[in-house]
Protein backbone atom coordinates (compact mmCIF):
# COMPACT_ATOMS: atom_id res chain seq x y z
CA UNK A 1 0.00 0.00 0.00
CA UNK A 2 1.25 3.50 -0.59
CA UNK A 3 1.59 6.21 2.32
CA UNK A 4 -1.73 7.90 0.93
CA UNK A 5 -3.56 4.63 0.90
CA UNK A 6 -2.45 4.08 4.06
CA UNK A 7 -2.89 7.82 5.65
CA UNK A 8 -6.23 7.81 4.18
CA UNK A 9 -7.35 4.33 5.68
CA UNK A 10 -6.33 5.64 9.12
CA UNK A 11 -8.59 9.08 8.58
CA UNK A 12 -11.73 6.57 7.45
CA UNK A 13 -11.03 4.49 11.10
CA UNK A 14 -10.75 7.61 12.79
CA UNK A 15 -13.65 8.76 11.04
CA UNK A 16 -15.57 5.43 11.84
CA UNK A 17 -14.46 5.86 15.58
CA UNK A 18 -16.07 9.24 15.93
CA UNK A 19 -18.96 9.85 14.00
CA UNK A 20 -20.40 7.13 16.47
CA UNK A 21 -19.40 8.81 19.11
CA UNK A 22 -21.07 12.36 17.89
CA UNK A 23 -24.45 10.13 17.10
CA UNK A 24 -24.90 8.67 20.52
CA UNK A 25 -23.26 11.88 22.85
CA UNK A 26 -26.41 13.73 21.18
CA UNK A 27 -28.87 10.85 21.23
CA UNK A 28 -28.96 11.15 17.28
CA UNK A 29 -29.77 7.38 17.07
CA UNK A 30 -27.01 5.57 16.34
CA UNK A 31 -28.32 1.90 16.12
CA UNK A 32 -30.17 3.82 13.50
CA UNK A 33 -28.27 5.70 11.60
CA UNK A 34 -25.54 3.21 11.50
CA UNK A 35 -22.97 5.88 11.45
CA UNK A 36 -19.78 3.54 11.48
CA UNK A 37 -20.74 1.78 8.56
CA UNK A 38 -20.71 4.95 6.52
CA UNK A 39 -16.49 5.62 6.29
CA UNK A 40 -15.94 1.69 5.78
CA UNK A 41 -18.61 1.82 2.59
CA UNK A 42 -16.42 4.62 1.32
CA UNK A 43 -13.44 3.38 2.20
CA UNK A 44 -14.11 0.16 0.16
CA UNK A 45 -15.63 1.79 -2.91
CA UNK A 46 -12.53 5.16 -3.00
CA UNK A 47 -9.93 2.65 -2.01
CA UNK A 48 -10.56 -0.85 -3.01
CA UNK A 49 -10.89 -4.11 -1.78
CA UNK A 50 -7.88 -4.41 0.99
CA UNK A 51 -8.20 -1.09 2.47
CA UNK A 52 -11.85 -1.76 2.62
CA UNK A 53 -11.68 -4.86 4.42
CA UNK A 54 -8.83 -3.14 6.55
CA UNK A 55 -10.80 -0.40 7.59
CA UNK A 56 -13.73 -2.31 8.56
CA UNK A 57 -11.96 -4.89 10.40
CA UNK A 58 -9.71 -2.18 12.96
CA UNK A 59 -12.85 -0.07 12.87
CA UNK A 60 -15.43 -1.53 15.25
CA UNK A 61 -12.13 -3.25 17.90
CA UNK A 62 -10.35 -0.21 18.01
CA UNK A 63 -13.96 1.86 18.91
CA UNK A 64 -14.88 -0.69 21.01
CA UNK A 65 -11.51 -0.71 22.95
CA UNK A 66 -11.55 3.04 22.92
CA UNK A 67 -15.12 3.94 23.52
CA UNK A 68 -16.64 0.54 24.69
CA UNK A 69 -18.82 0.80 21.32
CA UNK A 70 -19.69 -1.90 20.26
CA UNK A 71 -19.70 -3.94 23.25
CA UNK A 72 -17.03 -7.19 22.83
CA UNK A 73 -19.89 -9.80 23.55
CA UNK A 74 -21.58 -10.78 20.85
CA UNK A 75 -21.57 -7.31 18.96
CA UNK A 76 -18.23 -6.79 17.88
CA UNK A 77 -17.48 -10.14 16.41
CA UNK A 78 -20.74 -9.56 14.60
CA UNK A 79 -19.60 -5.82 13.34
CA UNK A 80 -15.96 -7.02 12.65
CA UNK A 81 -17.40 -9.74 10.11
CA UNK A 82 -20.28 -7.42 8.87
CA UNK A 83 -18.04 -4.35 8.83
CA UNK A 84 -15.13 -6.22 7.15
CA UNK A 85 -17.67 -7.66 4.60
CA UNK A 86 -18.59 -4.36 3.64
CA UNK A 87 -15.24 -2.72 3.08
CA UNK A 88 -14.06 -6.04 1.28
CA UNK A 89 -17.01 -6.27 -1.00
CA UNK A 90 -17.73 -3.06 -1.74
CA UNK A 91 -14.01 -2.33 -2.95
CA UNK A 92 -14.03 -5.35 -5.33
CA UNK A 93 -17.20 -4.92 -6.99
CA UNK A 94 -16.51 -1.24 -7.89
CA UNK A 95 -12.70 -1.25 -8.44
CA UNK A 96 -12.21 -5.02 -9.45
CA UNK A 97 -15.10 -5.78 -11.01
CA UNK A 98 -16.17 -1.85 -12.68
CA UNK A 99 -19.88 -2.39 -11.08
CA UNK A 100 -21.75 0.29 -10.79
CA UNK A 101 -21.49 2.36 -7.67
CA UNK A 102 -24.73 1.97 -6.41
CA UNK A 103 -24.97 -1.52 -7.63
CA UNK A 104 -21.60 -2.48 -5.67
CA UNK A 105 -23.13 -0.48 -2.19
CA UNK A 106 -26.07 -2.32 -2.50
CA UNK A 107 -24.79 -5.78 -2.86
CA UNK A 108 -21.88 -4.79 -0.22
CA UNK A 109 -24.63 -4.27 2.02
CA UNK A 110 -26.79 -6.89 1.14
CA UNK A 111 -23.33 -9.44 1.91
CA UNK A 112 -22.64 -7.46 5.20
CA UNK A 113 -26.09 -8.43 6.24
CA UNK A 114 -25.27 -12.06 5.44
CA UNK A 115 -22.09 -12.25 6.90
CA UNK A 116 -23.27 -10.69 10.44
CA UNK A 117 -26.28 -13.75 10.38
CA UNK A 118 -23.59 -16.18 9.52
CA UNK A 119 -21.97 -14.75 12.53
CA UNK A 120 -25.13 -15.05 14.73
CA UNK A 121 -25.30 -18.54 13.74
CA UNK A 122 -21.88 -19.50 14.59
CA UNK A 123 -22.20 -17.40 18.15
CA UNK A 124 -25.42 -19.43 18.89
CA UNK A 125 -24.12 -22.97 18.01
CA UNK A 126 -20.58 -23.10 18.93
CA UNK A 127 -20.46 -19.70 21.45
CA UNK A 128 -23.98 -19.89 23.94
CA UNK A 129 -25.43 -16.46 22.19
CA UNK A 130 -28.56 -16.61 23.39
CA UNK A 131 -30.12 -13.55 21.23
CA UNK A 132 -31.97 -13.70 17.81
CA UNK A 133 -31.70 -16.46 15.49
CA UNK A 134 -29.57 -15.14 12.20
CA UNK A 135 -32.52 -14.41 10.20
CA UNK A 136 -34.77 -12.64 12.91
CA UNK A 137 -31.21 -10.38 13.43
CA UNK A 138 -31.04 -9.82 9.84
CA UNK A 139 -34.32 -8.13 10.16
CA UNK A 140 -33.93 -6.83 12.67
CA UNK A 141 -31.04 -5.17 11.35
CA UNK A 142 -32.72 -3.74 8.40
CA UNK A 143 -35.82 -2.52 9.94
CA UNK A 144 -33.91 -0.90 12.86
CA UNK A 145 -30.96 0.46 10.28
CA UNK A 146 -33.87 2.07 7.77
CA UNK A 147 -32.98 5.59 8.22
CA UNK A 148 -29.09 4.13 8.13
CA UNK A 149 -29.23 2.21 5.01
CA UNK A 150 -31.08 5.09 3.36
CA UNK A 151 -28.61 7.95 4.42
CA UNK A 152 -25.83 5.37 2.94
CA UNK A 153 -27.69 4.79 -0.71
CA UNK A 154 -28.17 8.94 -0.60
CA UNK A 155 -24.78 9.86 1.33
CA UNK A 156 -21.87 7.43 0.46
CA UNK A 157 -22.31 7.63 -3.56
CA UNK A 158 -22.28 11.37 -3.12
CA UNK A 159 -18.66 11.40 -0.82
CA UNK A 160 -17.28 8.96 -3.01
CA UNK A 161 -18.04 10.88 -6.58
CA UNK A 162 -16.65 13.96 -4.40
CA UNK A 163 -13.18 11.91 -3.31
CA UNK A 164 -13.38 10.37 -6.87
CA UNK A 165 -12.76 14.23 -8.66
CA UNK A 166 -11.11 15.58 -6.20
CA UNK A 167 -8.33 13.48 -4.40
CA UNK A 168 -5.65 11.29 -7.03
CA UNK A 169 -4.62 8.08 -5.50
Amino acid sequence: MKAKRIVLSGLFVAIGILLPMIFHQFSMGGPAFLPMHIPVLIAGLFLGPIEGLMVGLITPILSSVLTGMPVMFPMLPIMVFELGTYGFTAGYFYKKLKMNLFVSLILSMLDGRISAGIVVFILGSFFGYQGAGPIPFIQGAIITGIPGIIIQIIFVPLVVKLLNKYIQQ
